[in-house]
Parts: C-alpha cells; structure tokens; sequence
C-alpha cells in the first residue's frame, strides 16, 4: 500500500494518542482515521436499510375509498 506524509500540529497528534491509548503518533492517527472511515460506513449502511424500507412502504399500491 502506498504510503503519504502528513505534517500535523503536535498538539493535535498528542490529542489523538490520548484518545486512541497508544504511545506512536503514526499508529494513533491511524487508528483515527480507521475508525472515522468504519464510522462512516456503518451511517451509509443504516440510511440504506431505512431508505429501501420507506421505499418499500411507499411503493404498495394504496386502497381509495369513496
């Protein structure tokens, strides 16, 4: 896998080891960047599931009374 350098401000980096529990600032803002992606997935795939059932609610053919 290709590899990429980032500067980021120390402050920040020392932030996110904190927050990850882990003693490398390469392996924390991994971590970070890992579990902002994971979390991004798991958003899409429960909007997918919420909006096929509404499209499936919508889709019936409804009864017209009168």
């Amino acid at each position: 896998m290709a590899k990429v350098t980032v500067s980021l401000d120390a402050e920040l980096v020392v932030e996110a080891m904190v927050l990850a529990g882990v003693g490398n600032p390469q392996d924390a803002v991994e971590l970070v960047v890992r579990d902002y992606i994971e979390r991004g997935h798991r958003t899409e795939a429960r909007t997918a599931t919420r909006d096929e059932a509404l499209r499936e609610v919508d889709g019936k053919p409804r009864n017209v009374e009168g």
